[in-house]
């Protein structure tokens, strides 16, 4: 007996040395890829036979029964359960069918988070339009563009933008678009309460528009990813993936224009029964009053805003709140563990996905040191199952091409080495399965690579770089190509340079993004090349033959959102360019604001120091860029 038990605990503590040596339970509970694709093949067919095949069902289903008392939406003190949404749903869809918008039209809508907004959504849903959401920050030619491409009729916008919106009115006008501004007023006037029709939401094609949500592109002005109504139906199922539960309250602070605040908080919260706590934005000062009140149990963020938390002072609401999961994307390594302790937070689910991408949700539910800072685990198993549908390959960091052997073929990726993530596809059916781009199928087509590993494959690529070490940990590590992501937001440098290079003093600009101390992404620099005659020294700057740099400021501000005016400014006698004419930004890159590895350029060079500026805080006007500013910011006493 003896010797059976001990030989019994001898392989229960192999077994589990096993598993933790090689995630065999792990990768097992992530399973087959392509099993996984089936099924849920498996479940739309199933939803559109039963007739269920949009979003607003699950309302519906709700509305008569006990379910339909549980509290689904909290904002701002009001609660409404979902009866009671549900309810409120039918004026507002009346509303919009006797505006004349007809079932699969396009219909854009720009405006904060707000209970009107989540009743324009899931009215359009329910009477069976498609909504492309407009970034409420947006304003001059990139909204006219959002709108545009969209080939909407109606551009419904919350009031609190009307200064943003209002400018673009007329040549929305003239494109054939109306502008329409709602409020909590107008939503008042609404009191036709008559069932939204059945026939609204029949004769669904499970590859129609859903919506369109924006993302920025190496091309200058956002691109509209397609989201079909095949994904909105599989998106409930993520609920018990993300340890969503009935009763549970989910606070999200995050905008409703983008997916993240959708797929991973919305849908999923609708699916269990649990409840969305929404905030109109982020405030630091305003998270954990709301999370406290609200009763939240599970936060979702970006990882910004961690850093934002923990640089604030300490409180007696860090702690005594019922959170048990921090759900998101951007958990930076430094401030992974210390959120953890700070805040007392057990899980920190930590996950990848792109509203453009392939590789659907990848998710790393953390409870100890081992996964910190990863977006996912894999063992041999998992690479057995899925490893030929995937790789990681090395790229040129100035062009931004990947790099291939002799042979012409590409080598993936070793063990800890960084590379671009690409997803393997189908070459006799690309259309399957992969992003789309409403309205522009060149942008689809430039995201794909052939021959990469033998003669006639196709793969798309991410654009983001990953890398997978030895113990099968995936993190991410940094965006490729044109766009940065700054306060959350990707940002177009092309679209960003265009704007400045308008500017009368300058001749050219070469935006890119740099890394600042105590901040997650990478602000916007724009390297500039003033016109003939214009002084940019800082000593010159000032003159009448200088550099305006506040009408310099007030020119961006006044074109651009925030979070994409370039916050440094960097005085340049010429801009570099490769072989084929296209701007380098690698050492401007690795320079970034370290005035000293600038100085040290310049002097290995035998030119003159580039001068450099900054936005400050709350500043309108470009002021000199110092040691001491930068002494500031590494201390955190500035926070960009």
């Amino acid at each position: 007996m003896a010797l059976t038990a001990a030989g019994i605990a001898g392989g229960a503590a192999l077994a589990a040395y096993l598993d933790a040596r090689f995630h065999i339970r792990h990768d097992l509970s992530v399973g087959s890829n392509k099993a996984k694709a089936g099924l849920y093949m498996m479940y739309i067919a199933k939803q559109i036979r039963s007739g269920k095949t949009h979003l607003y069902h699950m309302f519906e289903d709700r509305a008569n029964t006990p379910m339909g008392s549980l509290t689904f939406l909290i904002f701002e003190g009001r609660e409404l359960t979902y009866t009671e949404f549900f309810n409120a749903l039918q004026p507002v869809g009346n509303w919009l069918m006797e505006l004349g918008i007809e079932k699969k039209e396009m219909v854009a809508v720009s405006g904060g988070n707000s209970v009107e907004l989540m009743l324009l959504w899931f009215a359009l849903e329910a009477i069976g339009a498609s909504i492309a959401f407009i970034n409420c920050n947006l304003t001059g030619k990139a909204l006219l563009h959002c709108v545009k491409v969209s080939g909407a009729r109606y551009l419904l916008a919350d009031s609190d933008v009307r200064q943003l919106a209002s400018p673009a009115e007329d040549e929305l006008a003239s494109a054939g678009a109306q502008t329409i501004y709602y409020n909590t007023e107008l939503f008042s006037t609404f009191t036709n309460t008559e069932p939204l029709p059945v026939s609204r939401r029949s004769g669904i094609n499970p590859t129609d528009v859903a919506s369109l949500i924006y993302t920025s592109g190496t091309t200058g002005m956002p691109k509209a990813t397609v989201t079909t109504r095949a994904r909105y139906m599989m998106l409930p199922l993520a609920g018990g993936r993300f340890g969503l539960k009935r009763g549970d309250r989910m606070y999200t602070c995050l905008p409703l224009y983008h997916a993240s605040a959708q797929f991973i908080c919305c849908i999923p919260c609708i699916a269990t029964g649990a409840t969305v706590v929404l905030s109109r934005k982020f405030s630091h000062s305003k998270f954990w009053p709301e999370v406290h009140a609200s009763r939240a149990t599970i936060i979702q963020y970006v990882g910004e805003l961690c850093r934002y938390l923990l640089n604030a002072p300490p409180s007696p609401l860090d702690r005594g709140h019922r959170v048990r999961i921090a759900l998101g994307n951007g958990m930076r390594p430094d401030v992974w563990e210390p959120f953890r302790q700070r805040f007392g937070i057990e899980v920190i689910h930590e996950f990848y996905a792109a509203s453009d991408g392939m590789a659907g949700i990848l998710s790393n539910l953390n409870r100890g040191d081992f996964s910190r800072g990863a977006v996912a685990v894999r063992g041999p198993l998992w690479h057995l199952l899925n490893g030929a549908d995937e790789a990681r390959v090395p790229i040129d960091p100035d062009t931004q091409e990947i790099l291939r052997g002799r042979d012409g073929f590409a080598v993936r990726c070793k063990a800890g080495e960084p590379g671009e993530m690409i997803h393997r596809m189908d070459p006799n059916a690309p259309e399957t399965g992969s992003p789309a781009y409403y309205n522009n199928s060149g942008a689809a087509e430039r995201r794909r690579l052939r021959d990469v590993f033998s003669k006639g494959d196709l793969w798309f690529r991410s654009g983001d770089v990953m890398r997978l070490d030895s113990e099968g940990r995936l993190c991410f590590v940094d965006r490729l190509g044109d766009t940065f992501r700054w306060h959350s937001e990707n940002v177009s440098t092309n679209e960003v340079g265009d704007i400045v290079a308008q500017f009368p003093q300058v001749q050219e600009a070469n935006v890119y993004g740099v890394l600042v101390p105590n901040a997650d992404g990478r602000a916007g620099c724009a390297a500039i090349v003033a016109a003939e005659g214009v002084l940019t020294k800082p000593e010159d700057a000032a003159g009448a033959r200088g550099l305006d740099l506040k009408g310099l400021a007030e020119h961006c501000l006044a074109s651009l959102p925030r979070y994409a005016v370039p916050l440094f400014l960097r005085a340049v006698e010429q801009l570099e360019y490769t072989g084929t004419m296209k701007l380098q930004k690698g050492r401007l890159r690795s320079e970034g604001i370290d005035l000293e590895a600038i100085e040290k350029a310049a002097r290995e060079k035998g030119q003159a120091t580039d001068a450099l500026y900054w936005l400050p805080p709350g500043e309108e006007a470009y002021v000199p860029f110092k040691s001491e500013d930068l002494a500031m910011i590494k201390c955190g006493k500035v926070r960009l």
